[in-house]
């Protein structure tokens, strides 16, 4: 695989990762709501969502250890912008940092040794 397909490839993974996370984070938001006094179809609707994220995620064809080791990345960067845009939240510095830290480990994890 040339190096240019290879970034092809890591750029629609990273696309999937984000579609994923956002599934994955609204099946979070919605099983919270059902526990919290929804009731059991927001349980269960969140449950879809979240067997949704595990077929979307599952998409990239990557060993499973790569998959979700870069995979957590992505979801910790919704995660954060999430709380920080959708829920108005004060996100603390050292929020950010290991924000950062969690990506960079998911990069390295990426594009390291084969």
């Amino acid at each position: 695989m040339t190096p240019m397909h290879q970034r092809d490839l890591s750029a629609v993974a990273w696309l999937v990762f984000l579609a994923a996370a956002a599934i994955e984070a609204g099946g979070d938001a919605v099983t919270r709501r059902g526990l919290r006094g929804g009731g059991v179809p927001w349980v269960v609707g969140g449950g879809l969502l979240l067997a949704t994220y595990g077929v979307v995620v599952n998409t990239v064809k990557w060993d499973f250890s790569k998959l979700i080791g870069v995979y957590v990345g992505a979801f910790a960067l919704v995660s954060v912008l999430a709380g920080r845009f959708a829920l108005d939240e004060h996100i603390p510095l050292s929020t950010w940092a290991g924000l950062a830290i969690i990506i960079l480990g998911g990069l390295v994890i990426q594009f390291g040794a084969n």
